[in-house]
């Protein structure tokens, strides 16, 4: 088993932090846990990466790889905290697989752009990094994303329906049947704008289980007309997204339409507007179910917005089927995606095919990533 340590580093939409795992795999890729860190951004840093989401900046190449380098450094820290507590040595780490960071996600233009720097972090670390994952599968013809799918048909497979959900900063689903290739896409926003509001308006970088916007209540117009007014939820799969789209003016243009449709006494407090977007990702959620997999016999939930008790309870209110975190099958849910970057690097360094047309998109099945070596 020495041979087939590896560690996941991911930093999601979200930009809370970077959750790293050490995991080892057997032949069939099956993972073991045997240590698990998380370091968070600097407001510096995240306040950085935020603006180099939007195109209106200045200086924006040298910005980007001073952040990317940045990055790396966090990266290296989270590896070492890894290192210390399993007590193994770098040597005994086959390759890391770090995602970087997604600042533009255009398929549809045929490119994608995650600040990274894994030659920085292979430098730091002594230990290889295999990254780059999305750029060969949009050169393909495919979305690039979601990454995840392959990972959740080989530790979450039932023998009966199921929809995997990552409620991270974007929320996607991989839907798993037997004996067929998996599905899966984004379905809209999970986190990202519950976040952006709740920093607006409380100061917190986000909804703590989702109690402040449990003490609002949602509007089912407003939900709607973000919903209606959004030819994206409309495209079939495959189908990706991020912070490109959903961001603070996508927001503000809805709420200033629906102002001028309430009256006085209708006028939404903050802490509403934060239930109706959680009501906007458990409807975009459920639409997505319903459309593409209405047999599904339960659903598991992975990521932040797991934590989201009302998100939860709302969820299962919607879907009518169980609802519950992969914690139950035995990967914890804040785990899975930074394993899953873990497995990715075990795939490439194997010569496995990690993307599948049935998600992308993409020609055909490509193997994913490129190596920096020690």
């Amino acid at each position: 088993m020495s041979d087939s340590f590896y560690i996941g580093l991911m930093s999601g939409t979200s930009l809370d932090g970077v959750d790293a795992v050490l995991a080892c795999f057997d032949s069939a890729g099956k993972p073991t846990v045997h240590a698990r860190a998380c370091e968070l951004f600097p407001e510096a840093l995240r306040a950085e990466f935020l603006a180099l989401n939007r195109t209106d900046g200045f200086n924006e190449l040298a910005r980007s790889a001073l952040a990317a380098n940045a990055l790396a450094e966090l990266y290296a820290r989270a590896v070492d905290t890894l290192l210390k507590k399993s007590c193994l040595p770098a040597t005994r780490i086959h390759a890391i697989g770090a995602h970087g960071q997604t600042v533009r996600h255009q398929p549809s233009q045929g490119f994608t752009i995650q600040l990274n720097a894994p030659a920085r972090l292979a430098e730091l670390t002594n230990i290889s990094v295999v990254a780059d994952f999305r750029s060969r599968d949009v050169a393909a013809g495919g979305q690039g994303a979601p990454l995840v799918p392959m990972f959740h048909a080989g530790v979450f497979s039932s023998e009966q329906p199921r929809v995997v959900l990552n409620l991270g900063g974007i929320a996607n689903i991989t839907i798993l049947r037997p004996d067929t290739d998996p599905i899966g896409f984004d379905t809209g926003p999970a986190n990202v704008l519950m976040d952006l509001w709740c920093q607006l308006h409380t100061g917190a970088s986000y909804d703590a289980d989702g109690a402040w916007g449990a003490g609002g209540r949602s509007h089912p117009d407003l939900c709607q007309h973000m919903i209606d007014s959004e030819p994206w939820f409309k495209l079939p799969a495959p189908k990706s997204t991020g912070r490109d789209l959903f961001h603070q003016q996508w927001l503000e243009q809805r709420l200033l339409h629906m102002a001028g449709q309430l009256s006085t006494r209708e006028q939404l407090r903050p802490a509403d507007i934060q239930a109706t977007l959680r009501t906007l990702t458990t409807q975009s959620v459920a639409l997505a179910i319903r459309n593409y997999a209405p047999d599904a016999a339960d659903v598991l939930v992975c990521g932040g917005g797991a934590r989201n008790v009302a998100l939860m309870q709302e969820l299962q209110l919607a879907l009518g089927c169980p609802v519950r975190a992969t914690d139950d099958a035995g990967i914890d849910t804040q785990d899975v995606e930074a394993l899953a970057f873990a497995w990715l690097a075990w795939a490439h360094q194997r010569g496995i095919a990690a993307s599948n047309p049935s998600v992308t998109g993409a020609k055909g099945a490509r193997i994913l990533g490129a190596t920096w070596p020690a």
